[in-house]
């Protein structure tokens, strides 16, 4: 990795060190749901050798390991110990087994060729050269491998709008991948299956989840995205303009409350999929 890459990644992981403890933890339910469906995609089995690469908290590693048993094995690498941490405390109240790692899921130091499942949940975008990082997982695939990738597609216009509130303060290498011009694969589902295909995966699909994501009240939306990588975000806005951020906030979200009175979006979840190249 270039020095460039390597700072990167340090970045990455002191952010996620920072946010471990309040990660997913806000009631909001957002992170879970999107794991289950990766892992529902890839449909693990008993016996099966997996990796989660930049696993977090555990929320597709815990799934992975029930569904391989004791029979399989699963690894999770994550740059973040604080994450990982949290991880192997899920594991152990479930008395799972995995092998947590603290890595960075850009060059995996991992056999070629070895497991049957190969995973990541919202990781590839924060990874500073994404096509180079993917041809690296896809050759981690046994021949008769899959390998998924979850991403973001679509979004409520509403939650659009929120965001950009923090554009001003935003620096550029924090701004969202799916924006950063149509040089950029995770804008669309074509631009992805092209990057994992061009990584060496055949038989290369997309699969869309839309997911409601109710945030209910506003103080509940601002924990969760001071819970998440988005606290960089808040980090850079000065303290002077914070109150307005949030009420400017509040306003966008005038426009997305239930029958109830509860503040709800929706997030497209894209889950790109493909296999080993056949030999």
């Amino acid at each position: 990795m270039t020095d460039t890459g390597s700072g990167a990644a340090l970045g990455v992981g002191a952010l996620f060190d920072a946010v471990a403890d309040d990660y997913d933890q806000s009631g909001v339910d957002f992170f879970a749901p999107i794991a289950t469906g990766l892992v529902d995609q890839l449909d693990p089995a008993a016996g099966e050798r997996a990796v989660d690469l930049g696993c977090g908290r555990g929320a597709a590693t815990i799934l992975i390991a029930r569904a391989i048993g004791a029979t399989g094995s699963v690894v999770g690498l994550d740059l973040s110990d604080g994450m990982l941490a949290h991880a192997r405390e899920a594991m152990d109240r479930e008395g799972l087994v995995a092998d947590l790692r603290v890595a960075d899921a850009s060059e995996p130091a991992l056999p070629e060729g070895e497991f049957n499942v190969v995973a990541s949940s919202l990781v590839l975008f924060f990874l500073p050269n994404p096509a180079a990082a993917l041809a690296r997982w896809v050759r981690l695939l046994a021949p008769d491998g899959r390998i998924g990738l979850a991403t973001f597609g679509k979004q409520d216009p509403v939650w659009t709008s929120v965001d950009r509130e923090f554009g001003p303060w935003l620096p550029p290498a924090m701004r969202d991948p799916r924006v950063m011009g149509p040089q950029s694969p995770f804008g669309s589902d074509e631009g992805m299956e092209q990057l994992l295909t061009e990584a060496g995966a055949t038989d290369v699909e997309t699969t869309t989840l839309r997911l409601p994501v109710r945030f209910g009240t506003l103080a509940r939306w601002e924990a969760f995205s001071r819970g998440t990588g988005q606290r960089a975000m808040w980090a850079n806005v000065p303290p002077a303009e914070v109150t307005g951020v949030r009420s400017r906030a509040a306003a966008h979200f005038d426009g997305a409350h239930t029958a109830e009175g509860e503040i709800e979006v929706w997030q497209d979840i894209r889950y790109t999929l493909g296999r080993a190249a056949r030999v």
